[in-house]
């Protein structure tokens, strides 16, 4: 298993393997060799950035039976989803930010994220697990309101669900810290901990789509970048955080994604 990090330090900006709280400097291109240059640096002087820059933010709903049953939706022949802007993107430690134009209810979703690293288009399935680089922690903040003429059609009498503008806000696609490889991604625990009370816990094994077979069938659609990151989803638990509020996704295998929201 690898932790790889994106990271700012003096003026300039990098990316390495995490390690015991110190990360071994590459050089190069992550996703195609990089290089060790030898040098180190400690964590603690470092501004961690959101592990890669995607060109998009492609993310499932309805990717988790727990949820599906619990919402009496139909389970889904293929995968649904929404690109999330890339004005979205927040990193570890930073704030999430409360948009001043709505006054609704928003929610934490966590969620598995794939990483992409390699160009994929039209690739099989069998094809896409080595178009998969790594995996990260997402939490796929949402303005929940806008999305009840989906969820709860009977409270709402609106007539166009507005996913884009729900879920992609300024820092409302926050991704990170890390980039883990190696890992058993299907054996993996996805947590919310919310003012360091648990909110979610659920199986990663429990997806309906699970890693290759997504990014097999979103190529179909569209071409994948390296760096694209796809959010596989979320399962029950969901809920509403308050300013003031620290929230943490937290995946075994990978590692904690810790903000405050305001």
């Amino acid at each position: 298993m690898a932790k790889w990090l994106r990271f700012g330090h003096q003026d300039t900006v990098g990316f390495g393997l995490l390690r015991d709280g110190e990360i071994a400097v590459h050089a190069g291109n992550m996703f195609d060799a990089p290089a060790p240059t030898g040098r180190t640096l400690a964590l603690a002087d470092v501004t961690v950035l959101t592990p890669c820059v995607p060109t998009k933010m492609v993310a499932m709903l309805a990717n988790f039976r727990a949820l599906i049953a619990s919402v009496n939706q139909p389970v889904p022949r293929e995968p649904w989803y929404f690109l999330k802007g890339n004005n979205s993107f927040l990193a570890h430690g930073q704030t999430i930010r409360s948009p001043a134009s709505y006054t609704g209810n928003i929610v934490y979703e966590a969620e598995l994220g794939i990483v992409i690293g390699r160009r994929c288009k039209a690739v099989t399935e069998q094809d896409a697990a080595a178009c998969i680089f790594g995996y990260t922690c997402v939490n796929d903040v949402t303005a929940i309101d806008f999305l009840n003429a989906f969820w709860k059609p009977e409270q709402s009498k609106a007539g166009f669900t507005q996913w884009t503008r729900a879920k992609s806000y300024d820092t409302f696609g926050v991704f990170g810290p890390v980039i883990a490889t190696g890992i058993d991604v299907m054996g993996s625990t996805v947590r919310t901990i919310l003012n360091g009370v648990e909110r979610q816990n659920y199986p990663v094994a429990d997806m309906l789509f699970p890693p290759a077979r997504l990014v097999s069938l979103i190529s179909q659609d569209m071409t994948l970048e390296p760096g694209d990151v796809i959010a596989c989803g979320t399962s029950v638990g969901v809920g509403p955080m308050t300013p003031g509020s620290s929230v943490s996704v937290e995946i075994d295998t990978i590692g904690s994604l810790a903000n405050r929201f305001e």
